[in-house]
């Protein structure tokens, strides 16, 4: 397969890259981090193609986006990981508006170029990371919260549209993981990285609508979704 992955420097996103690059698959990663992506570049020189590049700068992404594509000919899975959160209660206005430019502006640049490219080609998986987060909001990290609950939404919206094309579009909605992002005292049920993107790579494959990741947090969901 050829594979497209947005924000695969660190994280599942990672996981990912790692996990379908030894499989013998061409990777394409799009990332910020222009070091790890050199790593990642030279650990697997024959299955991987990187693109340093911020999401949130929409003309950089479209341009990294049409490159890979000029290069592969084709994708078959695009998964989107990218993202950022930070605990914010004292309301800092340039982190709440830095997590909207990267979690709604960029985010909704990349999966519109993602779903646009598999319209025209007439089939495709589109893959996104939401968060058990956006079922709630919170206090102390309001932006991330709601930014969270628009790419459920969001991705929903994407899952109708698609029922009749060749599209295939998957939510894959992880409570707390073992990651950078995972912040603040007192955390319970973080699960391992690595658990994380097993249950992931299971879930596309079998090319579902919905995955809660993992068991616990499926509980979660339920309450959060049917009671608060």
């Amino acid at each position: 397969m050829n594979i497209l992955i947005i924000g695969a420097s660190s994280g599942i996103g990672n996981k990912l890259w790692q996990h379908y690059s030894s499989k013998g698959n061409k990777v394409a990663v799009i990332a910020r981090r222009k070091e790890e992506l050199e790593k990642m570049a030279q650990s697997a020189p024959g299955n991987t193609i990187c693109m340093a590049c911020d999401v949130a700068d929409i003309e950089s992404f479209s341009t990294a986006f049409l490159n890979i594509i000029e290069q592969l000919k084709s994708l078959d899975l695009i998964i989107v990981c990218a993202g950022i959160g930070e605990l914010n209660p004292s309301l800092d206005i340039e982190t709440e508006l830095s997590t909207v430019r990267v979690n709604v502006l960029g985010w909704t640049n990349c999966v519109d170029m993602a779903y646009n490219y598999f319209t025209d080609q007439g089939k495709g998986h589109l893959v996104t990371f939401t968060s058990i987060s956006g079922l709630q909001p919170t206090p102390i990290a309001p932006s991330y919260s709601s930014s969270k609950a628009f790419q459920i939404n969001y991705t929903k919206s994407l899952q109708q549209k698609s029922r009749k094309s060749g599209i295939v579009v998957t939510e894959i909605r992880p409570g707390l993981i073992n990651t950078r992002m995972a912040k603040g005292e007192g955390l319970f049920w973080v699960m391992p990285l690595d658990k994380a993107a097993n249950a992931a790579i299971k879930t596309i494959e079998r090319r579902k609508k919905l995955a809660i990741i993992s068991k616990r947090w499926r509980v979660i969901n339920f309450l959060l979704k049917h009671f608060m």
